[in-house]
């Protein structure tokens, strides 16, 4: 897109007025299973992958779940592979891989176990099937990030997407409402950014509008009953509909500020982005007011950045960087790192501003724009 037309999509509040402005779309979404009760489905998916040898991958939490998939498939479970951690060290799994000739890899939790499946597949060209346990939105994306001899790369590759996406509710219900909440808020952060992403498209928009409301819904509703299953499957369809356009256009000053604090501070992944997000929302505001009416309309709310704070604070998630350990000196060296990359964004990056959005973070204060 030329930049006047970038401009124009940014500012188009509705699906039928992004839909005149020219885009480019070229999807890239795996086979979706979706259900309570859809991974009775398990051995037929596997079937249509042509495999007939799967390694079960999981953490060391989720090692019953693992277990029970292993159980399900009997002879055609290769193994079972619990120990996905963050960062995603390569070596151990993928000689396990190797070693049990598995043909396919099944991969049961989170975002890290999703991404030790990547990177598994990235190296042997396995198929992989995901089945996430939280509302990470790995699944969805061919983003990978792998951590090999001590060190760690990122990148994009095709072979690195799942095949098959089995999303099942009735596997989300133990998934605590403090997890489910910053899950929950990142994924909101996803399909936040898609809004206003330079190579958005009319088709990513009306997902991402979509999926803010179905989390925003969902979580609502777990607040009351945690176990809610209609609660759980709204959570994990707005996961699915915020993964989709965080692995199809470009993200923005959200997810840079919330890389930078966890790469350079090691702040917790899902607990950054919950608090991070309205002010970065804030920060755009102005130069992205038709954006900020559509997420505010789908969270049903006034302002955008006021409404992801408040839904933060109604879950009892942090809302201050300074309760997840970061000290105060870091936010000059925070803001500093900001500004090394041009990337795409509204909003021009202003030092100044950056810094302003980040003492507010720290604090916690309840989001306004930023000037």
């Amino acid at each position: 897109m030329s930049n006047l037309n970038k401009n124009n999509f940014i500012q188009a509040v509705s699906p039928q007025e992004a839909a005149m402005l020219p885009f480019v779309f070229q999807g890239r979404i795996p086979r979706v299973v979706f259900g309570p009760g859809a991974l009775l489905h398990l051995e037929r998916e596997i079937a249509l992958l042509g495999a007939t040898k799967a390694l079960v991958i999981s953490s060391h939490e989720q090692r019953a779940k693992a277990e029970m998939i292993a159980s399900r498939l009997g002879a055609r479970c290769a193994g079972i592979y619990s120990k996905a951690v963050m960062h995603v060290p390569i070596e151990t799994a993928r000689e396990e891989a190797r070693r049990l000739g598995a043909d396919c890899a099944i991969a049961i939790g989170g975002g890290s176990t999703t991404g030790l499946g990547k990177a598994i597949a990235l190296e042997s060209g396995l198929p992989i099937l995901a089945i996430p346990t939280t509302y990470a939105g790995s699944e969805m994306t061919p983003i990978y990030g792998i951590t090999e001899a001590g060190l760690k790369k990122t990148g994009k590759d095709k072979r690195v997407l799942p095949h098959t996406v089995i999303y099942d509710p009735e596997l989300t219900i133990t998934l605590p409402l403090s997890l489910s909440a910053t899950s929950g808020i990142n994924a909101i952060a996803h399909a936040s950014e898609g809004l206003y992403a330079q190579d958005g498209n009319p088709i990513m928009s009306m997902l991402a509008e979509d999926g803010i409301r179905a989390m925003a819904e969902g979580l609502r509703l777990l607040q009351d009953d945690s176990r809610e299953m209609y609660g759980r499957s709204r959570c994990l369809y707005g996961a699915w509909l915020c993964g989709t356009v965080l692995g199809n256009v470009g993200m923005g000053l959200h997810h840079k500020l919330c890389h930078t604090l966890g790469g350079s501070f090691n702040l917790p992944h899902a607990e950054t982005h919950t608090i991070i997000l309205p002010h970065a929302l804030a920060y755009n505001a102005r130069a992205a007011e038709g954006v900020m009416q559509r997420i505010a309309r789908a969270l049903g709310s006034e302002t955008a950045a006021g409404g992801v704070w408040d839904l933060a604070k109604r879950l009892g998630a942090p809302i201050a960087l300074r309760d997840l350990g970061l000290k105060s000196e870091d936010l000059d060296v925070a803001a500093d790192l900001a500004m090394t990359n041009v990337y795409p964004n509204p909003r021009p990056l202003e030092r100044s501003a950056i810094r302003l959005l980040l003492q507010h973070a720290y604090e916690g204060i309840r989001p306004d724009t930023v000037e």
